[in-house]
């Protein structure tokens, strides 16, 4: 709708979790090196949690694109509403096995040697469970015993869940004691600071081709003070505001048009629920990557990921 008016190339704050426009700040760079860690050290269990809308699936999808050059299979379920059979088969055929019975030891037994044939190949296997604040008690037991498919010495399926802070409440319950034991890693999302929501709205313009600033300074202001540095919110005003600016025909988002678009979408009188964890502050988990084997195996990078290579 505006991309020819701002001379863009394509949109720069869509909803869909596109890893192209995920932004590397500290924290970011340390949840994706977390999950790639986990991933390929065959860690088992790693869990990703951080409050609505802050990129956690862009994130995922992030570290996944970074195996394109490995041999990885990936399973990701992004309905975790399910029970155990339809888990199961939802699992296999993402994985691309079609299930021969519909009974859970058929399916287990079937994906069992199929995790052994991808692992005498050296092939990782990786299930990603989206949402998994919604998985029921029953499914986060059986997702456990899964970890129980391994060698000797390596685990054959690797898996991530991935959910809002109420998952990690979840897993602190005496009655799932046994999965958190298990979970290796822990890697968390954060809101992010008036500069970095700045920088953020700048890299995201700049990728979809912006070439000069399309935000004064007082509107980038206004889009954290009401966002609070969720991402998905940023992009949901700058997007509303991008668009105000076309209808009036001018070619900078003034600090007004962030006032009117917040109003619009209730943000200045329903403020969204965002816990400590998520804004990075005291008393809870900080935003920090944290491994079982210690604090410090975790090593951050600098360099740019290409795009992922499907299985």
């Amino acid at each position: 709708m505006y991309k020819s008016f701002f001379k863009l190339q394509s949109s720069p704050f869509g909803t869909s979790p596109d890893p192209r426009f995920l932004y590397m700040m500290p924290h970011t760079r340390e949840a994706l090196a977390c999950l790639e860690y986990g991933i390929s050290a065959r860690k088992g269990f790693t869990v990703l949690t951080g409050e609505v809308g802050t990129g956690k699936t862009t994130l995922l999808r992030r570290a996944l694109a970074s195996f394109h050059s490995r041999r990885v299979s990936t399973a990701f379920v992004f309905n975790p509403r399910l029970d155990v059979l339809d888990f199961l088969e939802f699992v296999l055929t993402d994985f691309g096995i079609a299930p021969a019975t519909r009974t859970k030891s058929g399916m287990l037994l079937q994906l069992n040697r199929w995790l052994i044939e991808r692992f005498r190949m050296e092939e990782t296997c990786v299930v990603v469970v989206d949402e998994a604040q919604n998985l029921s008690w029953e499914l986060l037991e059986e997702i456990r015993l899964l970890t129980n498919l391994e060698t000797s010495s390596e685990k054959l399926l690797q898996i991530v869940l991935s959910g809002q802070p109420e998952l990690e409440e979840k897993l602190r319950h005496p009655s799932v004691r046994q999965l958190r034991q298990r979970v290796s890693l822990w890697c968390h999302t954060q809101a992010l600071t008036e500069s970095q929501t700045h920088a953020y709205v700048a890299e995201r313009l700049r990728i979809a081709g912006a070439t000069w600033p399309l935000f004064s300074l007082d509107a980038l202001d206004l889009v954290h003070r009401y966002s609070r540095g969720i991402p998905r919110l940023i992009n949901l005003l700058c997007e509303h505001s991008l668009i105000v600016a076309f209808v009036e025909q001018v070619q900078q988002v003034t600090g007004a048009m962030v006032e009117g678009v917040a109003v619009e979408l209730e943000l200045e009188t329903q403020p969204f629920l965002i816990s400590t964890s998520a804004m990075g502050g005291g008393g809870g988990q900080s935003s920090r990557a944290y491994s079982a084997d210690g604090p410090n195996l975790i090593t951050s990078f600098n360099g740019e990921i290409p795009g992922r290579q499907d299985r």
